[in-house]
């Protein structure tokens, strides 16, 4: 099996023309597939360029490993040692030396150099390699370099160059103020595609992955490259495809992981060519998608899956969430399989999902945890991200949730002007190269001597561990790096790392803490709980009344296995918390026990004190408590004894709005009342002054204040309301003559020819009416009410109180359809008179017989 000599990578043919543009310009822009030779030659060539003056070169790389294998790469081709030409900068490991010109970093680290030196100026080049991922951090870099070198580099300008695979060249070009795009063709051998059956994303993925890759193995003699969505799925697939391997007899087959949280050792044998007369089978998370050449690849399986971070502002979490991968990306994984000569690529997904897919992958920056951006720019000096060049600016809901955190955290505090200001606790967490959140809770524990425990619960959350069989409680991983319980053999890598990882943390608290002259002490029992209540208060939980499952103090429930031992504790800080999208509770995956206790002292911080005047639905009562509380929730409440006025009405004007007017003792009368005064107020809308309150619904909720709110002192109970007097309190929103004036406009009942009062019904518009037809003969004029302004509409009802006719026109109505009704009455109802002229007829109550021995 060949590999690919220096002269044979096709950046070669664009070199000449990439020297040119940075020799004439301060920006360029190279476009260059994967496996072009970009990384590797394109530094060195640049290396003796006039116009660098002897100044370095940084190029940064979005992962540890591709850094390391970059530098170690480039260094080979010089015939030296990494460390001495060219070097690196990672988390945990730099090889670095005074005569180094070229160093490969990670792109945080730039993040702090640019704090301690915004114009970099022994820096003559930063490379952006692999931009097309579009990392957080390096659109941060990108920004501060840019904003730098305009404000702060003192000598030549700073130049920039912008590496990617794919990439929309034209956008960056644009934002680097027009940079020239160098092209690199690459060169690609064909490669077969064959799709598989449509797959969806909770089918499970290793049979169908072990099939087609035993299939590969099958169809040509080269190595097999396997892309997958993380770890876990790479542990699965690895086990059983080395027992279908075993069963088939196939020798000579090497299965490789590959994945961030290897050793050094076991990536380097990954990336590797695999021995003569053998083959590999490389099982890899995204990171060879771009970032990494692996020799002898000549087929690729790929599940069509990725793993990312998904930060929701809403409540605060950042989720794991495994989702298909983007047409760019997968475009990316078939070509890895047409390096060395024709190639085939087998997609796990059908070619009408294909179709479906996202163009490109959605930048890291519109959907992460800001806080570290956040907490950076306001070192920086940027308050408002709009100050600095994006290709796409951070969302702004992710922006406040970002002050939030670091609010909580006391790394900031706003001005009277509404603007955040770092506090110097804040900018001590900006010089730490970790998560605000675990910055501070390494400072914490400086001030409560726990270093080390606060040490090691950073570096177990940084690292993924292996041991998934442990449980919630994070202190069991704690008691075994403790030596309390002994390593299995399969962890002892993560072992060696999480140590090595903490004690570069303890190192960097001691550098940064400024210790404070009184500190204080804490139960050993307590340690973790307040460590991880300091860096995740909103993560803080309590367990529901009658329930097992936990609210979190932003407001979101979550839960855990009940048989975790965990599951009993009734407070608890989480660390780790994930969820599906739309679900209404969490899924709690690390947290330890948390005393309540600790609220008085060590965490008072957290702590916000309010009194609750209000009425509680729960129990249909006025409370007035004094309430501690840690965000949502509640650590303790007490009785108010003294409770002012201000608090208790509107505490009850509150129910009021919240149930509406019927909670208050309405009486039918009443409302006929009520009603009529609304009637005229309505009459006399238009009147210069409408002399009639406006009595509706909507009037009252609103002013509830003035005639209502001065009745409401015995009130504490949900059915005291119903001990009102309202009809007194209604009335005596009528002055004087009012009262008068409205039995005269609206009367409760209207004489009619029979000499009956009949009571008018208010409640309907217009008001009715309802009479005996016999009871009006005679009547002519139908009634009317409002000094003549409305007719009321009557209801002409048969002796069994039966409506025969209703009308505004009685007059119409004698002349008209009386005959009608006459007709089919009289024949039902003898014993009532039914007149020929209804108008000439006298109108009585009674039937024929007594209305003449009435005579």
């Amino acid at each position: 099996m060949r590999h690919e000599s220096v002269q044979d990578l096709p950046v070669n043919h664009v070199l000449a023309d990439l020297q040119a543009t940075l020799e004439s310009g301060h920006e360029a822009v190279l476009q260059a597939p994967p496996g072009a030779g970009k990384t590797t030659l394109v530094p060195l060539a640049l290396l003796d360029e006039s116009w660098l003056g002897g100044r370095k070169i940084i190029m940064l790389e979005p992962r540890r490993m591709a850094a390391r294998t970059a530098a170690a790469r480039m260094a080979e081709l010089l015939g030296e040692e990494v460390g001495q030409t060219v070097g690196y900068s990672i988390r945990l490991d730099s090889r670095t030396s005074a005569q180094t010109r070229i160093e490969v970093i990670t792109e945080g680290i730039l993040t702090r150099r640019l704090q301690s030196d915004p114009g970099l100026e022994d820096v003559g080049l930063v490379i952006f390699d692999e931009f097309h991922e579009r990392s957080l951090d390096s659109d941060l870099c990108l920004a501060l370099c840019l904003q730098g070198r305009e404000i702060f580099r003192e000598g030549p300008p700073l130049k920039l160059l912008v590496m990617s695979a794919t990439l929309d060249g034209e956008a960056v070009a644009s934002l680097l103020g027009g940079a020239p795009i160098v092209t690199s063709q690459g060169r690609q051998f064909p490669v077969q595609t064959r799709f598989g059956r449509t797959h969806r994303l909770q089918d499970p993925i290793a049979p169908a992955v072990v099939a087609a890759t035993q299939r590969a193995l099958l169809d040509q003699d080269a190595s097999v490259l396997v892309f997958l969505p993380g770890q876990r799925e790479i542990n699965a697939v690895g086990r059983e495809l080395a027992r279908a391997l075993d069963e088939v007899g196939h020798e000579g087959i090497i299965l490789a992981p590959l994945y961030g949280g290897l050793s050094l050792k076991k990536q380097q044998r990954a990336i590797a060519p695999a021995p003569a007369g053998q083959r590999k089978v490389v099982l890899s998370t995204n990171v060879a998608e771009t970032s990494l050449t692996i020799e002898g690849i000549g087929a690729v399986v790929d599940s069509g899956l990725v793993r990312e971070a998904q930060f929701d502002p809403v409540s605060g979490m950042t989720r794991l969430a495994t989702r298909r991968v983007s047409q760019a990306s997968a475009e990316q994984r078939r070509g890895r399989a047409g390096r060395l000569g024709p190639g085939h690529c087998y997609r796990l997904w059908s070619e009408e999902q294909h179709h479906r897919l996202s163009a490109h992958s959605t930048p890291e920056i519109l959907h992460a945890d800001l806080a570290p951006l956040v907490l950076q720019l306001l070192s920086w000096g940027v308050d408002d991200a709009a100050e600095l060049a994006w290709l796409d600016a951070p969302p702004e809901a992710a922006w406040q949730q970002a002050l939030s955190i670091l609010e909580q955290t006391g790394a900031l505090y706003t001005q009277d002007d509404g603007k955040p200001q770092l506090t110097p606790h804040g900018v001590r967490l900006a010089q730490m190269p970790l998560h605000p959140r675990l910055a501070h809770m390494l400072l914490v524990a400086c001030d409560i001597h726990a270093t080390e425990t606060a040490c090691l619960l950073a570096a177990v959350l940084a690292e993924r561990s292996p041991l998934g069989d442990l449980g919630t409680d994070l202190g069991r991983k704690i008691d075994l790096l403790m030596g309390e319980q002994p390593c299995p053999a399969s962890a002892e890598g993560w072992f060696k790392r999480t140590w090595q990882l903490a004690r570069r943390y303890g190192r960097i608290a001691a550098q940064v803490h400024k210790p404070k002259r009184f500190a204080m002490g804490v139960e050993a029992d307590d340690v973790m709980g307040i460590l991880l209540a300091s860096a995740y208060p909103d993560r803080i939980a309590r367990r529901r009344a009658n329930s097992p499952d936990y609210q979190l103090a932003n407001g979101r429930a979550a839960s855990m296995p009940q048989e975790d031992a965990l599951a009993r504790e009734e407070w608890i800080a989480v660390a780790e918390i994930g969820g599906q999208s739309g679900s209404d509770t969490d899924r709690i995956y690390s947290a330890v026990a948390l005393n309540p206790a600790c609220f008085r002292n060590i965490l008072s911080a957290l702590v916000r004190e309010e009194e609750r005047v209000e009425w509680d639905s729960r129990s249909e009562r006025f409370v007035a408590q004094r309430r501690r509380l840690t965000g949502a929730l509640e650590i303790s409440a007490e009785p108010i004894t003294t409770v002012s006025d201000d608090a208790r009405d509107n505490a009850l004007l509150g129910v009021i709005r919240r149930k509406g007017l019927d909670i208050l003792p309405w009486s039918e009368p009443l409302r006929q009342w009520r009603n009529r005064v609304q009637l005229l107020h309505r009459v006399n809308r238009d009147a210069a002054e409408n002399p009639w309150p406006d009595l509706s619904d909507e009037a009252l909720l609103a002013t509830l204040e003035t005639w209502l709110l001065p009745y409401l002192a015995p009130v504490s109970r949900l059915e005291d309301f119903k001990r009102l007097d309202l009809k007194q309190i209604l009335h005596a929103q009528l002055g004087w003559p009012l009262p008068l004036e409205l039995e005269r406009l609206a009367p409760e009942r209207i004489s009619v020819p029979s000499g009956s009062n009949i009571p008018v019904d208010y409640t309907q518009d217009p008001p009715v009416l309802a009479v005996k037809l016999q009871e009006m003969f005679g009547c002519e004029e139908t009634p009317t009410i409002a000094g003549g302004k409305i007719a009321l509409q009557v209801h002409l009802l048969s002796p069994a109180q039966r409506p025969l006719q209703v009308t505004q026109d009685l007059s119409g109505f004698w002349r008209s359809s009386y005959q009608e009704v006459k007709r089919e009455m009289k024949g039902r109802y003898p014993k009532h008179p039914w007149p020929d002229d209804p108008i000439a007829a006298k109108a009585t109550a009674h039937t024929k017989r007594r209305a003449q021995s009435l005579q």
